[in-house]
Parts: C-alpha cells; structure tokens; sequence
C-alpha cells in the first residue's frame, strides 16, 4: 500500500495505491479530474479503471465534485456516510450548494488558480452506505469513523495497519496552526470529533488543507479550545457586526 498525494485544484488529494487497485479518499473537485487521469494513466501506468472506490466525505465542491464523473469515467463505486436525506434538500439547501460553489471559486482566486468549472450535482447518488466502524468496500484495512461537526455526514478513514488518519475538513492547517473549518454547522458533534480523534492517538493526520501532519497534545488542546461552541459560518462574522451596530443605534 502506498499512498500518493496530489496538490489538487484548491485542496490535497489522496490516492491510495494496491497493486490490483487503486482507493481515492475523497471526491475532489470537478477540475481534478484531467489531473487524476494523468497521473494514474502516465505516472503511475495504471488503467484508470483500477480506480475502485472513491469516498465522498462530506458535500462540499472540493470533497464531492469529481465523484460522478470519475464513476462514470472508470465504473468505480462511491461510498458515502449513510444519511437519509441529502445534504443540499429543499429549498435552504440550494441556497448553501450556491455558496459553497461560490467559496470554493475565491479560495481558487486566491489560489491563483485558473478559471474552471467547478459545478456538480449537490444530490450524491452513492452506491455504499457507510456508519461508524464499517471497513471500505474491498479495501478491509481501511476503518471508517464518523466525525460530524462540520456537516451533519463527515467521515474520516484511518488505516489501521500503519495508524495513518484522512479527516478531510475536521480542521485545517493555517499558518502553522491548525483550526477548525468554515462552516462548523454542528458544534457538539464537532468538538466530540476532534476529541474521537485525539483520543485514538494516529501515526499521523491527513488534511485536505494541510497536508499530511503529526499533531502534539498541545494542538489537540488548542483545538478544543478554540472549537465554536455556537454554529460559524461564513456569514457569522457580518451578523455580530450587523447586531453590534444595531445595538449601537438603539443605545
């Protein structure tokens, strides 16, 4: 098993690589995918149908982008949290689709990144439902836990043989400091997350933005310091200043 990973449109991918197969921790961006197909087909000398399963972490464009088209390029299976209902139901869910497309495109402008097509689908068709301890379909090493908080579905994977951990947004790595995500939509649910996963002790930490990285009991506890104990959005910034200036005018 080797794990190959890829600086992706505006965040990191992971490719795990077997000598029958090949394991995507995650559903990427739609523009990701020319760039997966050349190092799978060139660097690697692989089929691209030795792609067998992408995980879908959670929703978000960067995370979910890529998914169908890659299914439909390869016939791989995808494999997701096992919800009910889609993330981006109903009404108030297109509205968040939209401005999750529209953060994705200004974290590419300040990336510098060229103009692409970032649009997909905000209802995953999965193939696999995945819950809290299950393995991945046909990689049997790889061990799910559930990790919600920045959406109601986060998922990250440890591989239990060498202890290495993928949490995808679980918390990003900024200027040598690791912090939580943009939305923590579910506070609770996140806070005993970073705790699941300090208390598991991994070899090592996979980010989505990041990195792979090795964190100390200090960061952990500054992670849990540093938690939202309410839901934080894009948006929560402007509320407290639009609330202090209309107290302001009422005083």
């Amino acid at each position: 098993m080797k794990i190959h990973q890829l600086q992706g449109f505006i965040q990191s991918i992971y490719l795990v690589e077997y000598p029958d197969k090949l394991l995507l921790l995650d559903g990427c961006c739609r523009a990701d995918i020319s760039l997966l197909k050349q190092f799978i087909t060139v660097d690697l000398g692989r089929s691209f149908s030795d792609l067998k399963l992408v995980v879908v972490t959670h929703m978000h464009p960067d995370h979910a982008g890529a998914a169908h088209k890659l299914r439909k390029m390869t016939g791989c299976k995808i494999a997701s949290a096992k919800k009910s209902k889609q993330w981006y139901a109903g009404i108030a869910g297109k509205f968040n689709h939209l401005t999750d497309l529209a953060s994705a495109i200004w974290v590419a402008n300040r990336l510098k990144r060229p103009k692409r097509n970032l649009w997909y689908s905000p209802y995953l068709n999965a193939d696999i439902g995945l819950v809290e301890q299950d393995t991945l379909p046909g990689f049997d090493d790889w061990l799910v836990l559930e990790t919600e908080g920045h959406t109601d579905r986060d998922l990250s994977v440890l591989h239990v043989p060498s202890q290495r951990m993928y949490v995808a947004d679980l918390f990003v790595k900024v200027k040598n400091r690791f912090i939580p995500p943009i939305p923590v939509n579910f506070p609770k649910p996140y806070l005993a997350s970073i705790i699941k996963v300090r208390d598991l002790q991994p070899a090592s930490i996979m980010l989505a933005h990041g990195g792979e990285v090795e964190l100390t009991d200090h960061d952990f506890e500054h992670l849990v310091t540093v938690a939202p104990r309410k839901p934080f959005s894009i948006w929560t910034p402007a509320k407290y200043k639009l609330k202090r200036l209309v107290m302001r005018k009422k005083g």
